[in-house]
């Protein structure tokens, strides 16, 4: 499993003219093994609206009660993933939606009582990826997971864990070649705005301690950090250019790679 290829889509880079699809089919047509994770957290927001839901957020992380839980599942195990995994299968690509539920790809715990049911990353069994890939398919991911440890009687079955974590912890565990997130910024930057090529681990660790990488941006980078103590290149990159992923597999330019 050393050359996947773990990327992790989110909806703000997602348009009429996106490319992340057809960039998907492209590389997969070339052999290359991939693992797709997603977000959708502006979709569930929409949708606790439809719903008359209120939505609530603490250090950017939201506040998911029953409720909540329950439109997330929807959406994110439901209509966020089967809508990517519906778009490269028509295109002729070959792709399989899952949630971190199934084959207990992902088991988790509360993060944090506060949070309500919002988990962490705990284990990650392989054996579903490892047969999808296998067998030629992109395994697409949703980061719905299942709730296995500390789990009280009465809870629910399920956490809403955050898509971040969730690639990283998947591409440590496959030990992945390369881990890439595509974002809605260019990079991650300095104090004075400019783009940082190669940024080390202890400085990104450092920057996060000083405020200066910040909100969304923290998961990721820790996501990163994680992927990369298992030998995966860590990269962050604007997801909104055209043909983004293709660039990068063909030359890893633009962005911040995160280096140990």
């Amino acid at each position: 499993m050393k050359d996947v290829i773990v990327i992790k889509i989110g909806g703000s880079t997602f348009g009429s003219g996106d490319t992340t699809i057809s960039d998907i089919i492209a590389l997969q047509k070339k052999g290359l093994a991939l693992v797709v994770v997603h977000g959708g957290g502006t979709t569930v927001t929409d949708w606790l609206k439809k719903m008359g839901a209120g939505t609530e957020f603490v250090r950017g992380e939201r506040i998911t009660d029953l409720t909540t839980l329950e439109i997330a599942t929807a959406v994110l195990a439901g209509l966020v993933n089967k809508e990517i995994t519906a778009a490269i299968n028509l295109k002729s690509g070959k792709a399989v939606g899952i949630s971190g539920v199934d084959g207990a790809l992902i088991e988790s715990k509360v993060k944090d009582a506060s949070l309500g049911y919002v988990g962490s990353v705990e284990k990650v069994n392989m054996a579903l990826l490892e047969a999808l890939l296998k067998a030629g398919f992109v395994p697409v991911v949703s980061p719905i997971s299942l709730y296995s440890i500390e789990r009280p009687a009465d809870a629910p079955l399920m956490l809403n864990v955050n898509g971040d974590p969730v690639a990283g912890d998947i591409a440590a565990a496959l030990t992945a070649q390369r881990l890439v997130f595509l974002t809605d910024v260019p990079g991650i930057s300095d104090k004075s705005g400019k783009i940082i090529a190669r940024l080390p681990a202890r400085q990104a660790q450092a920057m996060i301690a000083a405020g200066e990488i910040s909100g969304g941006m923290v998961p990721k980078v820790n996501a990163c950090l994680r992927a990369l103590k298992t030998g995966s290149v860590a990269r962050i990159i604007d997801g909104r250019k055209p043909h983004s992923l293709l660039h990068e597999i063909k030359t890893g330019e633009g962005g911040t790679t995160i280096v140990k």
